[in-house]
C-alpha cells in the first residue's frame, strides 16, 4: 500500500483532482475523499485549492458539490455546484442502489439502474466538456449481464459505454465484470475491471481467523463455468484446490426473460473435510448460491463462506437468515461497492469488505498518471497478508 502511495507522490498530479460522488455513492465518496486527504497532507502535497470566488473550493475536500432534482413529472435535471475548468473528475454512482426514492405526481418512486445512469449523463452534461479528464467509476457495470445477443436482442452494455465515451469521458473503471471482453465496444478508450480478491481473503480471515490456506483444509468453488476465471485465480493465490458446478440449462424454455437450470453436477476434489469459498461475482436472489451451499454440505464440507462482490439480495435475506440457521452456510461477504440495507448489515453472519480505501488508491494513482498495474494484480499484497497472519 505504501509503495503504491510513494510512486503516486513521484508524479505531479495531472489537473486538479475533482470527486463527483452522486447521492448513490455519497458516503462512499466522503470515505474515499478522507483517505486522499489524509495521504497528500502525508507527502506534503497541494491541498484542493480555495477560491473566494468559489465557496465550494474550501481547502479541504475534493468533492465537488452536485445534485439532481426532480420535477413533479419525475423528469430531472444535473447541477453542478462549482467550476470543474481543467479538473481532472472522478463521477462515482451506485446503479444498484435502490434506496434512493423519487415522486412522480405525488406517488413514491425508487430509483433504478436506468434512473441512476441517465443521472450520470446529466452531471456530464453539466460538465459541458470544461474538465481537463473525466473518469466514470461505476463498480458493477450497468447493463452489464445484457453483453451479448441470444436472438434478436437489445446491446445495453455495450450500447451504454459508447454513449459515455460521445460524450467525453475518458475511461470507466468497474469491478468484477461480468464480462469484460464488453469493453471490446470502446477498444480506443480505457476500461478497466478490478477484483475484491484481497479484500475478500482479509474478511474470511475477519469471518474464521481460524482458516488456513492449506489444500487439505480449503478449497474454492466457482457455481458455474463462467465464473471459473476468479475462482482459479483465488485458488492459486491462496495455494488451494478449486471445484465448480456444471449447470445443465434446458434451452427448450425461456421463463421472464431466461432459461430454466435443469441440474446441477459438482466437478472436482472431494469437500469433505474442507471449508469452501463459494466465490461469484454477484448473488442476485441468492437461490444458486443458497441451492449449492447446501450441495456442498451434503457432501459433508466443513464451513461454506460465501464471497460475492456485489450482494443485490433481490429476494430479501430470509433465505439466506434459514440457511444460516440450518448450518448451510457460515458467512457470507460482499463488498460495500453497491448499496447495503441496515437489515443486511445487522446479520450475524454478514461480513463487509470495505472498498473505500481501494478506491482511493485507485484515484490517486490515476490523478497522477501512476502505472495501475499494481493495483489490478493484488498478489503481492495477498502474499503479504498470508505471511502475516501465517495463513
Amino acid at each position: 500500500m505504501d509503495k503504491v502511495k510513494d510512486t503516486a507522490s513521484e508524479k505531479r498530479a495531472n489537473g486538479e483532482l475533482g470527486i463527483i460522488a452522486l447521492e448513490s455513492c455519497r458516503e462512499l465518496g466522503k470515505r474515499i475523499d478522507k483517505y486522499i486527504l489524509e495521504w497528500r497532507r502525508e507527502r506534503g502535497e497541494d491541498l484542493p485549492a480555495k477560491s473566494e470566488a468559489d465557496a465550494t473550493k474550501s481547502g479541504d475536500s475534493y468533492l465537488i458539490p452536485i445534485a439532481t432534482p426532480r420535477f413533479g413529472t419525475g423528469e430531472a435535471k444535473g447541477q453542478i455546484f462549482g467550476s470543474v475548468r481543467g479538473e481532472d473528475l472522478y463521477i462515482l454512482v451506485d446503479v444498484c442502489n435502490f434506496s434512493i426514492t423519487y415522486n412522480i405526481n405525488g406517488i413514491e418512486n425508487r430509483m433504478s439502474p436506468d434512473d441512476h445512469y441517465q443521472d450520470v449523463k446529466r452531471i456530464i452534461s453539466a460538465i459541458g466538456g470544461k474538465a481537463r479528464r473525466i473518469t466514470v467509476i461505476m463498480p458493477f457495470l450497468y447493463e452489464s449481464r445484457q453483453h451479448k445477443r441470444s436472438g434478436r436482442e437489445s446491446l445495453d452494455c455495450a450500447m451504454a459505454l459508447q454513449e459515455l465515451i460521445s460524450m467525453g469521458v475518458d475511461s470507466i473503471i468497474t469491478f468484477d465484470a461480468h464480462e469484460p471482453r464488453v469493453q471490446n465496444a470502446i477498444p480506443l478508450n480505457g476500461f478497466e475491471t478490478y477484483q475484491s480478491t484481497y479484500q475478500f481473503i482479509k474478511g474470511l480471515y475477519k469471518a474464521a481467523p481460524d482458516i488456513q490456506a492449506d489444500p487439505a483444509k480449503l478449497m474454492v468453488v466457482s457455481p458455474d463455468e463462467n465464473g471459473m476465471r476468479r475462482s482459479v485465480y483465488m485458488a492459486n493465490v491462496l495455494g488451494v484446490d478449486m471445484g465448480m458446478f456444471f449447470r445443465r440449462v434446458d434451452y427448450s424454455q425461456v421463463t421472464f426473460g431466461s432459461k430454466p437450470e435443469s441440474t446441477s453436477e459438482y466437478l472436482g476434489p472431494d469437500p469433505e473435510g474442507r471449508d469452501v469459498i463459494l466465490l461469484d461475482d454477484m448473488i442476485s436472489s441468492g437461490k444458486t448460491a443458497l441451492a449449492l451451499a447446501k450441495a456442498l454440505k451434503e457432501k459433508k464440507a466443513r464451513r461454506i463462506f460465501v464471497c460475492a462482490t456485489f450482494g443485490l439480495f433481490t429476494n430479501g435475506l430470509e433465505g439466506f437468515d434459514t440457511a444460516y440457521e440450518e448450518g448451510y452456510i457460515d458467512a457470507v461477504l460482499t463488498t460495500n461497492l453497491v448499496y447495503q440495507s441496515p437489515a443486511l448489515l445487522s446479520k450475524q453472519y454478514y461480513y463487509n469488505c470495505d472498498m473505500a480505501k481501494y478506491l482511493a488508491l485507485i484515484i490517486d494513482t490515476m490523478n497522477h498518471d501512476g502505472s495501475v498495474s499494481s493495483l489490478l494484480d493484488p498478489f503481492p499484497r495477498i502474499n503479504y497478508f498470508k505471511e502475516k497472519y501465517d495463513l
